[in-house]
């Protein structure tokens, strides 16, 4: 009779554990993302501070970020765009700080234990985030850092707005990282690190934590003069994180085509990489010299079609290589290229409602690949010490990062017509989900 009973109980747990529901990871099945056996669509932001909010310390603010979070969460947003690697010292100009790597491979805990708490909130929510682990730009540390932590330089060769910077003379010192072995190693030491963290919050491993929605390389790599060795990069670091971690998804943070061919980006190449699984473009219509803020009526309608050729372009490239698609950067001024947080906003309301509606409407279609969008970006209840100045330690992290005039491209917490819009297609592309 004891040993029946014992095999009863074995039997049960045989099928309990048979039945047990899989982690709702964020997967990719086709070209759309999944979570169980559900597709998976979203609303995000960028919210690349949010590891500096969520700090104890210094920068830190765990209850306006709990307040940002459910701001968020009530308009429909579920994706987070967030920086997972800035490099020190503290003490460059144009930078996010505190730093979480303060020096190669020496971590301020404070900040670290921030990302742990973004992390474990956003758990709360059932949102997602995209951890983007380096930049090809200098507002985090990022390549140019690596440059010279592997002693290539005594500093980075800063464009502007630093006085005689040029943008042609970093992009081309940024692109060497990707040949420089020393660099290259001592990024990939970041990678292991933080995809082995222990969060200390919910006892899980980041790279067992579903939270996390995707890996990206980094924030807008560009090949510019190396693209060679900018190839060879995606392809072997994407490898590396999917070896150190399986169950999360890899992409680049890549812009796209962007305007010009300097950059050295090839998306189809890029992307179709097997280590990649889905495309990321960014669209920039005001940087990229297509919308004149001071010509709004004839530059607008331009701009708009410029940004839907491209959102369509970029499309086709996903379904030829049959991955999923997400427009994770857009945006545009406040009309007149103000950066007062209290001028208006109806320009950028027309230009979020024509763009979320075309995300929309190629999600809603029948094998369709674009599959979310992450507006630039969420400020909240942030604003800038001085409008269109540049941000220093001590001041409101907002949507606009440090090497960029403050106040550019931010949404508010009383930006209530642009949120109207945000909140429109959430309920529409949160309702894909359910269907």
């Amino acid at each position: 009779m004891k040993n029946h009973f014992c095999y009863l109980v074995l039997m049960a747990m045989t099928l309990f554990i048979g039945c047990k529901q899989e982690t709702p990871f964020v997967k990719v099945k086709g070209t759309q993302f999944v979570i169980g056996d559900k597709p998976y669509y979203f609303m995000g932001t960028n919210f690349w501070y949010g590891l500096n909010l969520g700090s104890k310390g210094e920068g830190g603010d765990r209850e306006r970020l709990i307040r940002e979070l459910d701001r968020l969460k009530e308009l429909g947003v579920n994706n987070l765009r967030v920086v997972a690697g800035s490099e020190g010292p503290d003490k460059e100009p144009y930078r996010m700080v505190p730093a979480l790597q303060t020096s190669s491979g020496v971590y301020n805990e404070e900040v670290f234990d921030g990302l742990d708490f973004l992390l474990s909130e956003m758990k709360k929510r059932d949102m997602y985030a995209i951890m983007c682990l380096n930049n090809f730009w200098n507002w985090s540390g990022g390549m140019g850092q690596y440059m010279v932590w592997a002693g290539a330089a005594d500093s980075i060769p800063y464009p502007p707005p630093h006085p005689g910077g040029n943008w042609d003379v970093y992009q081309k010192f940024a692109a060497k990282f990707y040949s420089s072995e020393k660099a290259v190693e001592l990024f990939n030491n970041h990678i292991k690190i933080i995809v082995a963290r222990k969060n200390s919050y919910s006892n899980l491993e980041y790279k067992n934590d579903p939270t996390i929605m995707a890996w990206e390389l980094g924030n807008e790599p560009r090949g510019v003069n190396n693209v060679e060795a900018y190839t060879k990069w995606i392809a072997a670091t994407s490898s590396l994180v999917k070896q150190l971690d399986p169950n999360h998804l890899v992409t680049t943070g890549s812009e796209g085509k962007t305007s010009s061919s300097y950059s050295g980006t090839d998306p189809e190449k890029d992307h179709g990489i097997t280590s990649i699984d889905y495309q990321t473009i960014h669209i920039w219509v005001q940087n990229w010299s297509i919308y004149n803020p001071a010509k709004a009526d004839s530059t607008l309608p331009l701009s708009i079609e410029y940004a839907l050729n491209y959102l369509k372009e970029h499309e086709a490239i996903s379904k030829k290589i049959n991955k999923p698609m997400v427009l994770e950067e857009f945006g545009i001024s406040r009309d007149g290229n103000s950066h007062e947080p209290s001028s208006t906003t109806v320009i950028r309301d027309q230009y979020y409602d024509k763009l979320f509606e075309a995300v929309y409407q190629s999600a809603s279609a029948e094998n369709s690949v674009v599959a979310g969008v992450n507006f630039w970006a969420w400020a909240g209840e942030g604003r800038p010490r001085v409008a269109e100045g540049m941000w220093k330690a001590g001041d409101n992290f907002i949507g606009d990062p440090p090497h960029e005039p403050q106040g550019w491209y931010s949404v508010y917490d009383k930006d209530s017509s642009t949120q109207k819009v945000i909140k429109k297609y959430g309920e529409l592309l949160n309702g894909l989900s359910r269907k």
